[in-house]
């Protein structure tokens, strides 16, 4: 990306650049819905308990087809600091990410995530998901950035994060001076960036997916370390971009 695409601020505080590896050419299949109003740490309510036992049963026979790398579904924990001023003035204008379950399933070929929209028991899954939630976003991605693949074999912390922007070539730019951040401070080492193949079906220019091994391996870090604020929460704003981060764990 063009460094000419960006628009630095702050640019005393220097952090290494992003360490990626090549794109995966998976196809995948993201669904995000709003089904609890309750904060994430509170007990599940039973309609939200009967969807995620429905969706995780739904995934296991998906993952048994051909062409399927991985389906797993994720229940939100907590949405960190990050939203950003640029989200904020535009409340009116997208939707604010406030997703509490979280579905992803990985294909191998674009064609393999096309049989797969018609398996019944994804059909199943994508209608008990309707009917529980008060929104749903759902697309079909591919792979455009990535640190490293995501663990989804062994518990840890989540992120789906979903970024507005006015250009997806800032967002995309922005992304790539202020990932480093998270490797340097956080220790980063995985990361999947989802680009929606259809971005009129998409509210989001990028969701970002990644994992650490505990909690504490990254919310500290939102919160108390002034560099995030001024390292990249401030380069989003000053390139039109928002992130609307949410922290998940394996349902």
């Amino acid at each position: 990306m063009a460094a000419d695409t960006l628009t630095i601020v702050n640019g005393d505080l220097k952090f290494p650049r992003v360490s990626l590896v090549d794109p995966s050419p998976s196809t995948f299949l993201h669904i995000a819905a709003e089904v609890d109003r309750r904060p994430g740490f509170l007990p599940a309510s039973r309609a939200k308990r009967r969807l995620l036992a429905l969706c995780k049963d739904g995934c296991r026979r998906l993952a048994r087809e051909p062409g399927i790398v991985d389906a797993s579904v994720f229940k939100a924990l907590i949405a960190p600091p990050g939203l950003g001023e640029y989200a904020r003035k535009r409340a009116d204008k997208l939707h604010i990410a406030r997703f509490d379950v979280a579905v992803l399933i990985e294909c191998d070929s674009a064609d393999a995530a096309r049989t797969i929209q018609q398996h019944p028991a994804y059909q199943q899954m994508r209608h008990a998901i309707a009917d529980a939630a008060s929104y749903v976003h759902a697309i079909t991605a591919s792979n455009t950035r990535r640190v490293g693949p995501v663990d989804h074999s062994r518990p840890g912390v989540f992120l789906f994060n979903h970024f507005v922007a006015d250009s997806l070539a800032q967002n995309l730019a922005v992304w790539d001076y202020t990932a480093g951040w998270f490797q340097a401070e956080t220790g980063l080492d995985n990361s999947t960036v989802l680009l929606p193949l259809d971005k009129s079906q998409s509210q989001y220019s990028i969701i970002n997916h990644c994992r650490w091994d505990r909690l504490s391996d990254v919310l500290p870090s939102l919160i108390f370390k002034k560099s995030f604020h001024n390292y990249v929460l401030e380069n989003f704003a000053a390139n039109n971009v928002a992130a609307m981060p949410i922290l998940y764990r394996l349902a």
